[in-house]
């Protein structure tokens, strides 16, 4: 299959991001004529426990995964016309709104993105307290404090909303990829990367390497990194670009091929691999 099938649009993310930056820019406004550091901390608590912007960002969250879950269903689509399996995969497709694993994984993504934008103010004031706390026993003045958070915001905002953006979407995909193929049995994926000069070590490695949804690996420690995340799946990690290609069909990928098994990866034949299918 072509990678493009099953790789998250870009054009999503971008679209997620505006929406990101869109927020962060109400929060740049609503401090930027104060030049109380703590008046500053006290406006952002506000719009943490305002309905409305909480209610906003509900809607923001259920915008983007309800994009990512219609280009989700296109990719298999697509898989379901070159597999053995596509009437199947196309019967699952019309049923599956129906079906409480695939509408509660829906749902979950909409909560968790919420929660993240929902806690965004939150978690700004509480860094911001932070910054007061440090520069104040400097002996420095509320005012200038003030004007130094406001100078900061927009970059730091704009970096924050870029991180979420690509990190969610990605996590999104894989999550919605993951209940669609768990739901018709399809319990290997092959790990695919972005395949260009930002592509991590440990990812690079990964690529191409096939891989159970109930088997998740740790990619930097495969490699020998002294500080190791703990095991995910292709995409779930912060600021990762790969993502997972389910396996509709053996001969989806060339044999042999680089399998992750038993806590390390092997090269195995077609043969051996449908014995532990």
């Amino acid at each position: 299959m072509p990678r493009d099938d099953w790789q998250p649009k870009r054009r999503l993310e971008k679209g997620y991001f505006n929406s990101l930056n869109q927020i962060m820019q109400y929060l740049v406004d609503l401090i930027k004529d104060e030049d109380n550091p703590f008046t500053i901390v006290k406006l952002l608590k506000f719009a943490f426990n305002n309905p409305v912007f909480k209610r906003h960002a509900y809607e923001t969250a259920k915008r983007m995964v309800t994009m990512l879950f219609v280009s989700n269903a296109t990719s298999w689509r697509h898989a379901a016309r070159k597999s053995s399996k596509g009437k199947i995969i196309y019967k699952a497709l019309i049923n599956e709104l129906k079906d409480p694993v695939i509408g509660g994984a829906f749902n979950d993504q909409v909560q968790r993105n919420a929660g993240i934008i929902q806690t965004l103010p939150l978690n700004i004031s509480e860094k911001v307290t932070d910054y007061i706390a440090k520069e104040s026993l400097k002996g420095r003045r509320a005012s200038d404090i003030a004007k130094e958070i406001q100078l900061m915001f927009p970059g730091n905002t704009r970096a924050k909303a870029t991180l979420i953006a690509r990190t969610e979407v990605s996590k999104t995909t894989t999550a919605l990829t993951r209940s669609r193929a768990e739901n018709l049995g399809m319990m290997w994926y092959e790990w695919r990367t972005s395949e260009d000069e930002r592509v991590r070590k440990s990812h690079d490695h990964m690529h191409s390497a096939l891989i159970n949804w109930n088997n998740p690996a740790n990619p930097e420690k495969l490699i020998g990194e002294s500080k190791p995340n703990n095991s995910y799946h292709a995409g779930e990690i912060y600021n990762c670009r790969c993502y997972p290609a389910p396996l509709t069909d053996i001969d989806d990928v060339s044999w042999p091929h680089k399998v992750f098994i038993g806590g390390k990866i092997i090269t195995m034949s077609k043969a051996k691999f449908q014995k532990i299918m």
